[in-house]
């Protein structure tokens, strides 16, 4: 059976009577079995997908399928989907199966899509490699010794390795857009407020968006449409209508900003700072605008990521005590030990290390000296990033300062696994809508992506100028 690059394909295929539901269902099972070692999913709903499918098939003969019929998606293990587990890759939610589904996952539902698993990711959504899964580290389908990126790595090789045609994953500092450019597929984060963040199991709730992660940019837009508008269940969420986006057309003339920072920084890769500066030739070469700029405020992002999404995920994870739902220590005698020995053996050592420092930074001493300086600074971030966008279509800059790296070369140091995020940490302290698109590959075959960053509620402008990006590079 051949490969889907788009959803339309998929419906036309459909349609003419070439592939059933099942059919395809079929062979991502086939793609799944043969590609386990890659430990993309933690746990396949293979029957209950065959069923599904079937169900779909049927409603397709008679006329009454969802624009998502066909549609095989995988599902990052911190959504919640009703009756099925979720764990967010953690022994402290072991059994643990949700008693409704989040709003993102029931509106993909709603049209016709076909769940066929949940994908293993950093546990809560904490990493930057998928080395922090309580299950194992995820492996890269381009190169199976490197990561293929986090927190959301386990949707990223399932759609790679084509064992779904399109995953869920979530972004709280480019968990999504990162592990997308290391395995070369798109990777969309929606502004704060477009898709609800109800039945995400939270990291750090003012930053985390559930986004898609697709082979094409069309897929992208469909998925993102579907999953946004008004959900009385979430407060944060910008409370109008679903937007309507049409097919990307590339504008013919555009002006983006270019942090100069991200095209000199010591960090960068040879390679990554070659393909970017390659993408620029194109772009003037064609006629369109190239503005530089200084963002002296770089190097103080990841520290004011770090100060904030650990404080919130202190409070976040403070409901995991092992007293109503997921573990309980087989060792604890009396409440105390029942919320210490729980949460000691339940949580590992990156989540861990992250609740320490959240409570650390929100304690009495600490909370003028950090938390109430990050927000301070946050907010400069924000406005800053948004006086350099008035007068720009878009800022672009590379996603990740390197290739996918080796598996366990950053695991023993944490701050050089958090400057991970360096070029990603901007879109979430900001709120604005970014994408990594997946434009070039090293040398050895690995992929390198390239990131658009726009105005917030923006995003078929920012669909429009990832499509002219995907036209510069393939002419």
């Amino acid at each position: 059976m051949k490969t889907y690059n788009r959803i339309a394909e998929i419906r036309s295929d459909i349609s003419a009577g070439a592939v059933s539901c099942v059919q395809l269902v079929n062979q991502y099972l086939q793609n799944i079995e043969g590609k386990k070692h890659l430990n993309a999913f933690l746990e396949v709903w293979a029957d209950e997908a065959l069923l599904r499918a079937a169900e779909i098939d049927e409603k397709i003969k008679q006329g009454t399928a969802g624009r998502l019929a066909g549609v095989v998606i995988a599902l990052k293990d911190v959504l919640a989907y009703k009756n099925h587990k979720v764990s967010s890759s953690s022994k402290i939610l072991e059994g643990f199966e949700s008693l409704y589904s989040a709003t993102a996952v029931q509106r993909l539902f709603d049209e016709d899509a076909i769940f066929i698993g949940r994908t293993n990711c950093d546990e809560f959504a904490m990493g930057a490699s998928n080395e922090n899964s309580a299950y194992g580290p995820v492996k890269n389908a381009a190169d199976e010794s490197c990561v293929p990126g986090g927190s959301s790595g386990g949707s990223a090789v399932a759609v790679q390795a084509n064992m779904c045609h399109c995953a869920l994953g979530t972004d709280t500092g480019g968990s999504i857009r990162q592990p997308s450019a290391f395995t070369g597929t798109f990777g969309f984060k929606p502004t704060y407020g477009l898709i609800s963040r109800w039945g995400l199991l939270a990291y750090a709730s003012s930053f985390d968006q559930i986004g898609p992660m697709t082979k094409s940019l069309e897929d992208s837009m469909l998925l993102t449409e579907i999953m946004s508008g008004m959900d009385a269940h979430d407060a944060t969420m910008r409370q109008q209508s679903a937007d309507q986006y049409s097919q990307p057309v590339s504008p013919k003339k555009a002006k983006f900003a270019v942090m100069n920072e991200a095209i000199h920084h010591d960090g960068v890769d040879a390679e990554v700072k070659e393909s970017f500066k390659k993408l620029l030739e194109k772009l003037e070469a064609a006629g369109h605008e190239i503005q530089f700029f200084d963002f002296p405020l770089l190097e103080q992002m990841v520290p004011t990521y770090y100060v904030l999404t650990t404080a919130e995920a202190s409070s976040n994870l403070s409901r995991y005590t092992g007293m109503l739902y997921g573990k309980r220590s087989e060792n604890a005698h009396d409440l105390e030990s029942t919320y210490v020995l729980s949460r000691t053996e339940g949580f590992g050592a990156e989540v861990k290390r992250r609740i320490m420092l959240g409570t650390f930074v929100l304690s009495s001493d600490q909370y003028n000296a950090y938390y109430n300086k990050a927000q301070k600074v946050r907010r400069v971030i924000q406005d800053q990033t948004n006086e350099v966008l008035a007068d720009v279509d878009a800022i672009l800059i590379p996603t990740t300062s390197t290739p996918a790296f080796k598996l366990g070369e950053k695991s023993k140091d944490p701050i050089a696994m958090y400057l991970a995020d360096l070029f990603t940490v901007q879109a979430n302290l900001a709120g604005n809508p970014a994408i990594s698109l997946p434009l070039f590959e090293t040398k050895a075959g690995l992929p390198i992506g390239i990131q658009l960053m726009g105005k917030s509620f923006q995003e078929q402008e920012l669909f429009n100028l990832s499509q002219l990006l995907v036209e510069t590079c393939s002419s």
